[in-house]
């Protein structure tokens, strides 16, 4: 899994949120606040992360079984697929 060109990672107002810029604003015209699982997910698919290192990742930063790990990056992965922002 890969960020689609067009989606780009930014900090406003001190929150982070995810923006779409170009083309990519005529499908999607908002944004998207993440916490700061969600931008260490986020970047982990920046470099091209699959579901299992997206959740190895998890489990280095946080006190998570395996299970929730998978279970909160298929909720974010779904949430991306939505507004059309990975490939």
């Amino acid at each position: 899994m890969k960020i689609k060109n067009g989606f780009v990672l930014r900090e406003v107002a001190g929150t982070p949120v995810v923006l779409p810029v170009g083309q990519a604003s005529v499908d999607f015209s908002g944004m998207l606040s993440l916490n700061k699982s969600g931008v260490l997910l986020w970047k982990a698919l920046e470099e091209g992360s699959d579901r299992e290192a997206l959740a190895d990742a998890l489990l280095a930063e946080y006190e998570v079984d395996r299970a929730e790990a998978l279970s909160d990056v298929d909720e974010f992965i779904e949430t991306l697929t939505k507004i059309g922002c990975i490939e």
